[in-house]
């Protein structure tokens, strides 16, 4: 069922989203807790408001399954029931079949759920109600027998029966309407059927139906004399987000307000000065003329004087009431827009708790799953941060959780012979550090085995032994941090499909944070985040190229120095200098920026004796680079425009702002000025030579293809072409290709084992840095909901073998690369 208004789907899908996170942490808290009869209120409250809303908005296999649910939860308050493992079992896969249905309604994805299946289950919860003695029959199939017999199987006849199999009495069966519910309203609890199959079928449809109602009256007027009040408003993200854009702009139009100001603090000085020398010069002139002009000229010019003289007094007068004022507008206007700023910052600021309540279910399965006792402690769930950073830590604390479950904690039996608790302890800890916030994740496991890790690095061509002997015990823990790494030899779907901790990393640095680890052998392992509060401005040196101002965000900046002509040389090839004592790779960021030659600007021009050259150091990891630019201009706090859709796949530019003299400057991208370095290669050679341009590499290519006919052929088109081509047999053979070499774009089926085409596509997404690789899917899959779902993983280009052609790849390549 899809909702068709779209106000009422956005309602509903905030609305239940809410409710549905709700119940699964209170259901998760109960697990704990079973006797807080407060949450198991609020538990009752979310199922009943869920299911009102699911029936208000027609989606009626919510509002069944949210009934039962319901039933069951009163049961539980009552003390008919207990709530058992099983139970939360039952439970929960209620609530994941009602997810499903919900996420169906609002973007009409097929929900694939069996209703009537997730409902039997529901019916037939592991543990029974207790029931008194007096309510038990005598004869017949009563409670006890048909939770004995379990309901193992249930489906539905051509006739239009339910079909109850039982190990006792497989050939038992009751039509529909023995049962006395209609197909597409099936609300039964299992007091009900309990009723239905012990009593005559009509007498036990009347007094099920009348206790239901009854029941279900209580329970509605006594929630609609609730007293009803909104506490908060909610406000989409992207609104918030132009709003923010919205007062930089208004910090900008301050600064330029400022500039005004300035010029009219200049205008009362001319003004000042211009009075002072006309009321001289003229006092002078009046003594020299008293003796030479007639008394009537002289009275007109002494008219004229006065006139002179009150007409720019006049002026200051004027000029001082516009200074006062323009003072005065510009303070209140200061005072304003930092409060609408610092407003604004701390309405995107949110509590870790939103991000933390998204990992005790996980831990919950995966410790099931793996057969490990795991117990997970939060703290420091009201620290506040800014949404995207906690948008943008799930990924990696949901990678070193896995990692945590699957490597460190032990199994049980383990732990006990280490001398251990059985039940391993999983912390997630947030604090505050003045403007940064820490994460931690710590586990009481294993720790890093610094001997594994040094043969895994060495096995990888990572180092060499001389090298790990000259690194501390620190240093070598680091190296589970270098792509390609990972001491497992086989892949698990646990710890993430082999994909390394480099991810991690990366994802942690863009969001201008940094990670630490801490292990202690067999006691245990930590990883520290630390992180900004705010993302909202970013600090950026502003530069100059051919009398052009850049912005390159600070923390890509490693340091600012001048090079001399004569202290450039080649390295391999590439220019270089020396830096710290290491040598540094450099280019001329207008070539990078395929800038035309200023002649104002030209370095080739100057000679030894003139100034040295401007070079910004880029840091981007743990690769640097030198740029010479032909000025530096300014370091300011900037709000950061993402360009538009048009301008998405501009290489070097991540972006816009507007500086304080009010001109609009493009923000550089320094991961892609790196890669476009590494491609182009111009730079600065030495004290005689003019800056010549590296011959371009040809671009590489990553084919993935689990066709050796198909790979072959394509690999010799894209070859013939001038691409380089690094081959893969299917999507997991990609990605780890991907991790460990540097491609220009991906060219991929679609079909594949392993992992296909359009999971390798959502995987390379997921990463920052390979949100500008380009990636073309060739497939059979023709249809225009299959390209679509292409678009929609983000692949840049879909191509269908049917209407292949060779020219057609490489002209998207090329258009793309």
């Amino acid at each position: 069922m899809f909702i068709e208004d779209e106000e009422l789907r956005t309602l509903y899908r905030n609305a239940s989203q809410d409710h549905i996170d709700r119940l699964e942490a209170g259901l998760l808290h109960l697990e704990k807790h079973p006797d807080d009869s407060a949450k198991l209120k609020g538990l009752l409250r979310a199922t009943h408001s869920l299911k009102g809303d699911s029936r208000m908005l027609g989606v009626q296999d919510a509002e069944t399954l949210t009934h039962q649910m319901e039933n069951l939860l009163s049961a539980v308050e009552q003390g008919e029931r207990k709530l058992t493992p099983g139970l939360c079992d039952c439970l929960y896969q209620g609530l994941d079949a009602v997810r499903k249905i919900a996420h169906e309604a609002v973007t009409g994805d097929p929900a694939n759920v069996s209703v009537f299946h997730v409902l039997a289950q529901l019916i037939s919860a592991d543990d029974a109600p207790e029931t008194s003695p007096s309510a038990a029959p005598d004869s017949g199939m009563g409670l006890a027998a048909a939770r004995s017999t379990s309901l193992g199987k249930t489906e539905l006849s051509d006739q239009g029966s339910v079909m109850v199999e039982s190990r006792s009495n497989p050939d038992f069966h009751l039509p529909l309407s023995q049962l006395g519910v209609e197909l597409d309203a099936v609300e039964l609890n299992a007091v009900e059927l309990d009723a239905i199959l012990t009593t005559d079928p009509s007498a036990g449809q009347v007094e099920g139906t009348a206790e239901a109602a009854a029941l279900e009256s209580e329970t509605d007027d006594d929630r609609d004399h609730e007293v009803y009040h909104i506490d908060t408003v909610r406000v989409e993200s992207a609104k918030l987000d132009t709003l923010m854009t919205q007062a930089g702009e208004l910090a900008v139009t301050k600064r330029r307000i400022a500039h005004r100001r300035d010029a009219i603090d200049t205008m009362l000085a001319f003004w000042e000065s211009w009075t002072q020398e006309t009321s001289s010069a003229s006092r002078l002139a009046f003594e020299h003329l008293e003796q030479a002009l007639a008394p009537d000229a002289l009275a007109a010019l002494q008219k004229f004087r006065q006139l002179n003289e009150g007409r720019l007094e006049k002026l200051g007068e004027l000029l001082k009431q516009l200074h006062t004022n323009a003072h005065e507008d510009s303070a209140q206007l200061d005072t304003l827009s930092n409060d609408l700023e610092a407003g604004i910052l701390k309405l995107r600021q949110l509590p870790v708790s939103s991000l933390f309540s998204l990992f005790p279910r996980m831990v919950r399965d995966l410790a099931k799953q793996q057969g490990k006792q795991i117990n997970l402690v939060i703290e420091g769930e009201d620290t506040q941060a800014d949404k995207r950073i906690l948008e943008e830590m799930k990924a990696p604390l949901t990678h070193l959780i896995r990692n945590a479950i699957d490597h460190g904690i032990e199994p049980p039996s383990e732990r006990i012979l280490a001398g251990k608790p059985p039940t391993a302890t999983l912390t997630l800890k947030a604090y505050q550090r003045g403007t940064r916030i820490g994460i931690e994740v710590i586990d009481d496991g294993r720790g890093l085995n610094l001997e594994s890790i040094q043969r895994t690095a060495v096995r990888r061509g990572l180092c060499t032994q001389t090298e790990l002997t000259q690194m501390s015990a620190e240093q070598i823990q680091n190296l589970i941090f270098v792509p390609g790494f990972s001491t497992r030899s086989t892949i698990t779907e646990i710890s993430g499909r082999g994909v390394g901790l480099d991810v991690v990393r990366v994802n942690v640095e863009r969001l201008k944070g940094s990670i630490e680890v801490r292990s202690n052998p067999g006691q245990g392992c930590t990883f520290q985040f630390t992180l900004n509060t705010s993302l909202a401005t970013t600090s950026a040196l502003i530069l100059a190229v051919n009398q052009t101002p850049y912005a390159i965000p600070l923390e890509f900046v490693d340091r600012m120095m001048r090079v001399d002509r004569h202290d450039i040389f080649s390295l391999e090839g590439c220019p270089t200098v020396t830096c710290q004592g290491q040598p540094l790779s450099v280019a001329l960021l207008r070539d990078l920026l395929d800038l035309p030659t200023s002649v104002a600007a030209q370095p080739q021009t100057l000679s030894l004796s003139d100034r040295p050259l401007y070079c910004v150091v880029l840091k981007v990891g743990s690769e640097r680079l030198g740029l010479f630019v032909d000025d530096l201009l300014d370091q300011q706090d900037i709000v950061l425009k993402p360009h538009s859709q048009l301008l998405k796949r501009v290489r070097n530019i991540a972006g816009a702002t507007i500086l304080g003299t009010g001109e609009v400057c493009m923000v550089l991208s320094p991961s892609d000025l790196l890669k476009s370095a590494r491609g182009k290669g111009p730079a600065p050679k030495g004290p005689s030579q003019s800056i010549a341009t590296a011959p371009k590499a040809s671009p590489k290519v990553l084919l993935v293809e689990d066709s050796l006919p198909i790979r072959t052929l394509v690999q010799r088109i894209l070859v013939g072409a001038g691409y380089r081509v690094t081959a893969a047999v299917d999507g997991l053979d990609g990605l780890d290709k991907l991790q460990g070499e540097t491609f220009d774009a991906v060219v991929s089926d679609v079909e594949m084992p392993n992992l296909d085409g359009l999971g390798l596509t959502t995987q390379i997404r997921q990463h920052s840095k390979y949100e500008t690789l380009p990636i073309i899917l060739v497939t059979t899959l023709a249809k225009d909901e299959d390209q679509r779902r292409g678009a929609e993983a983000g692949a840049n280009a879909y191509i269908t073998k049917g209407d292949f052609d060779q020219s057609l790849l490489i002209n998207t390549l090329r258009r793309l690369v």
